[in-house]
C-alpha cells in the first residue's frame, strides 16, 4: 500500500512510501480510555524486515497500554524493553539485524510523556514556535553535540542516515515529560520529513493551517517533494 492514514478526535497521522519500493515504516494514533497514545516507528535491515520490525515495535506498544495498569512512565519502558526483546527473537535469517526506531508521545489531561530511541523525533510547538524536539541516537547527532558540524549542514551530511540506537540493534531509551497548554501541538515524524524539510518551513506550515489534518498533508506533500525516504507524520492539537 502506497500510504496509511489514521486518526482519532485530536490527532492525525500518515504513513508513506516515498520514493521507496516499501513502506517500513508504521504509526499508532490511538485513543485507549483517557490516553492518547501515537508512536512513529522507521524500521531498518533488508528484504523488508524493517517493516516487521517497526510493526512489533507499535503493534507491542498498543498491546502494553491496553493490557496494564502501571504508570505511563513504567509503561513506556516495558513496552520498549518488550518490543526489543520481541524483534531480536524474530532476527533470524533474512531479519537477521533487523531493528527500528520508536519515538511515542502518550497525553493524560496536559501531561505528555514523550519516549524515544533512534532518530525518529517529536516536537512540541507553541505559538507557532518549537519549544520541545526529542534529540537523535546518531552519529550526526554528536558531531552536533561535539560542536564539529551545525544542525544545517547535518542535513546534507553523507553519514546522516547512521543511528546508534535502535530497538532490536542497542535498546536506548529517552524519557520525557512535558506540561501541554491549550493550542499546543505536538509534532512526531520519521526522518524522511525532518532530514529533507528544515523546521522554518515545517513551522511555515504550522503557522498557516489551522486543522491537524491539513497540517499533515501540508508537510507530506512538502516532504514528498524532496525525501529519499518513507515518511510517516503525526500531529495532535491540545
Amino acid at each position: 500500500m502506497e500510504f496509511i492514514t489514521k486518526e482519532v478526535d485530536k490527532a492525525y497521522g500518515v504513513s508513506h512510501k516515498g520514493k521507496r519500493e516499501n513502506n517500513e515504516d508504521n504509526i499508532l494514533v490511538e485513543k485507549i480510555n483517557d490516553i492518547y497514545l501515537l508512536a512513529v516507528a522507521d524500521g531498518l535491515g533488508g528484504h523488508n524486515a524493517g517493516e516487521v520490525a517497526s510493526k512489533i515495535a507499535t503493534e507491542t506498544l498498543r498491546e502494553v497500554f491496553l493490557t496494564n495498569n502501571e504508570d505511563i512512565e513504567s509503561l513506556l519502558i516495558k513496552a520498549y524493553e518488550e518490543a526489543h526483546k520481541r524483534i531480536l527473537e524474530e532476527a533470524v535469517g533474512d531479519k537477521e539485524g533487523m531493528g527500528t526506531t520508536l519515538t511515542t508521545a502518550v497525553i493524560r489531561g496536559d501531561k505528555c510523556y514523550i519516549a524515544n530511541c533512534g532518530d525518529s523525533r517529536a516536537y512540541l510547538i507553541r505559538n507557532g514556535e518549537i519549544v520541545f524536539k526529542t534529540k537523535d541516537h546518531s552519529l550526526v547527532q554528536a558531531l552536533i553535540d561535539n560542536g564539529i558540524i551545525s544542525e544545517e549542514e547535518a542535513l546534507t551530511h553523507p553519514m546522516k542516515n547512521i543511528i546508534s540506537h535502535a530497538l532490536g540493534v542497542e535498546l536506548k531509551v529517552d524519557l520525557y515529560n512535558l506540561e501541554l497548554k491549550e493550542g499546543d501541538l505536538l509534532l512526531l515524524s520519521s526522518d524522511g520529513l525532518h532530514d529533507y524539510v528544515r523546521e522554518r518551513e515545517i513551522l511555515d506550515v504550522i503557522r498557516e493551517k489551522k486543522e491537524v489534518k491539513e497540517i499533515v498533508n501540508s508537510l507530506l506533500e512538502l516532504a514528498l517533494e524532496k525525501t529519499k525516504d518513507n515518511v510517516s507524520i503525526i500531529v495532535y492539537k491540545h
